[in-house]
Parts: structure tokens; sequence; C-alpha cells
């Protein structure tokens, strides 16, 4: 075949990275499995709150508690913020053996965010492990593939460009497919974990919020 003309299949190239394609094709599996889980689990939670707030808030203010919880139990399936408000709503109700306190409300928040939050955040460490495993495993085929090039060259009676060439090129793509499956899990891994931390901000601020509402009306 004429060198200008030279193209490989992705079966072709699998073929010469040798043994090490192996665990790089389990890691982009698992990149890409973790990357669609983890983009369908968001984008069936939806993470918007402040809507939510504004609703509660105003029953809250028309000393409607039981409608508060009623909207907020209808959408704590899909919109993992309800889950939050309505432990301060539910906790927020007179308690004959407890006296109001904002403290007792702000740990009640902050056990449920975290709660939601480690559910967002599972997998995410996966995607790390693999954005560092993938290049490395990469390097080590390509280390391997070096040393039977060189043990080839090193046997041969007649040595020529075209055999150097080849034998590193060849080394070289388990590093190629290590480093674009590495770069796929660190991008996924960046976009979800703004998007987490996006909503812990949200839910400080609007559980602060609440919270101060909840006491004031308490304190008249």
């Amino acid at each position: 075949m004429d060198a200008g003309t030279v193209s490989f299949t992705l079966l072709d190239l699998f073929e010469m990275g040798g043994i090490f394609m192996w665990p790089l094709l389990f890691f982009s599996i698992a990149t890409v499995f973790i990357s669609l889980e983890r983009a369908i689990y968001f984008i069936f939670h939806n993470l918007r709150i402040d809507d939510m707030t504004n609703v509660v808030s105003q029953k809250l203010a028309d000393n409607d508690s039981a409608g508060a919880d009623e909207y907020l139990s209808a959408r704590v399936k899909r919109r993992m913020g309800a889950r939050i408000l309505l432990t301060l709503v539910k906790r927020a109700k007179p308690d004959k053996g407890h006296a109001f306190s904002e403290h007792r409300l702000e740990c009640a928040a902050e056990a449920e965010a975290a709660s939601c939050i480690n559910s967002l955040e599972n997998g995410l460490n996966f995607l790390t492990a693999l954005g560092s495993l993938s290049p490395l495993t990469g390097f080590l085929g390509t280390v391997s593939g070096m040393i039977s090039a060189f043990k080839s060259i090193a046997e041969a009676t007649e040595v020529n460009a075209q055999i150097v060439a080849n034998g590193i090129y060849e080394a070289l793509i388990t590093t190629v497919f290590g480093l674009i499956i590495a770069i796929i899990a660190m991008i996924s891994h960046s976009i979800f974990t703004h998007i987490t931390d996006k909503f812990t901000q949200d839910v400080e601020k609007n559980c602060s919020r609440l919270i101060a509402e909840i006491a004031e009306t308490h304190e008249n």
C-alpha cells in the first residue's frame, strides 16, 4: 500500500496497540457509562431551588404550612431541593417536646443537603481515577512498545528510517488513546462538579433565607 494512502480502522489501531489496549478499552467503556449515567441523573433531578423557595416563603407568610408541605411533597421525586426545603418546613412546625431553634433547623437542612450532595457526587471519584489511570496505562503501553521496537531494531541486520518510525508510532497509539479517555473523564468530572457546587451554593443561600423568615415568624 502506498505510504501516502495508508489508513487504519479502529480495530487495526486496537491490534497495533497491543495488550495494553484491553485495559484502555475497559477504561473507555467505564468512562462513557459513568458520564452518561451521571448526565441522565442530573437531568432527571431538577436542581433549581429558587422558585420553590419563593412559593414556600409565600405560603409560610400566609400561615399555610400544610400547603407548603403539600407543595414540596409533590416535588420530592424530581426536585432534590424539595427534599431539603421539606425538612425545614416539617421541623419548623410547633413541637411540644422542643422549643423553636434556628440551630435545629440548620442541622436538619445540612444533614439532608449532605445526603443530596452525596447522591450527586456518586461516581465522580471513579471519573477522577479513570482520568489518572488512563494516561498512565497508555504511557506504560508506549514504553512497552518502545522496548519491543528497539529490540527489533537491535536484532535487525539492516536498519532504515521506516522500521524505526513504524515501531515508534505503533508504540504511541496507547498513549493517544489513554489521553483521549483521560480528557473525556476530566471534562465530565469538571462539568458535574461545577453543577454540584452551584447547587450547594443555591441550597445554602435559600436555606439561610428560609430559616431567617421562619425565625422571624416565630418571634412574632
